[in-house]
């Protein structure tokens, strides 16, 4: 998430107050991410170094310093809404790196792995229901936020059933060659025996 480029989305509405900014970030976001007041006020001080913002010169410490985005700033929020997010490489996935190694450790059941996690996103997916259903009509923000989470999460439920389909037909290969080994050398210990 850019809050860099969130505060340069609220500053192009006209000047703000850090403070203003935090409460306007976490309300446009539903609520769903909450802002550290200081982390408003580093990132603003990074923009106003980046020439993207510039205060009214109020008292550096003062709660009350107010900031407005510059045209550089304008033309980096525009850029960085019309840029696609980056799609080269896949995240490290907490839950994938999880199941991987669970395949690898023979003594672990991967589909006990697997159905443990996919409960707790079903669990999750329920509870951002229910909040999507008592939400008020006009919370669009928060409904959209909503939406994101629970298809992310039916995201993660669908590779989870990928995952488990596929470790069990990898179960049943590795039981047929193993089933197959042992029998060709059953039979090859047979014929050992019937040509002596």
């Amino acid at each position: 998430m850019s809050v860099r480029h969130a505060l340069l989305a609220l500053l192009s509405e006209g000047p703000k107050y850090g403070l203003q900014l935090r409460q306007e970030f976490e309300a446009r976001t539903g609520e769903v991410w909450p802002l550290n007041v200081g982390q408003v006020y580093t990132t603003l001080q990074r923009l106003e170094r980046d020439g993207l913002v510039e205060s009214d010169g109020a008292d550096d410490e003062s709660p009350q310093k107010g900031f407005r985005i510059t045209a550089a700033g304008d033309e980096e929020l525009v850029g960085w809404l019309h840029a696609p997010g980056d799609i080269g490489a896949p995240p490290r996935d907490e839950l994938v790196i999880k199941v991987l190694i669970a395949l690898t450790l023979p003594e672990l059941d991967v589909q006990d792995v697997i159905q443990v996690h996919r409960r707790h996103l079903i669990e999750a997916m329920q509870q951002y229901t229910r909040l999507k259903a008592d939400a008020d009509d006009d919370e669009v923000g928060l409904a959209l936020v909503l939406d994101a989470e629970l298809f992310r999460l039916d995201a993660a439920v669908r590779w989870l059933d990928a995952a488990a389909a596929r470790a069990k037909r990898r179960s049943r290969s590795t039981a047929s060659k193993t089933g197959t080994a042992t029998t060709r050398s059953t039979r090859a210990a047979r014929s050992v025996e019937v040509t002596r």
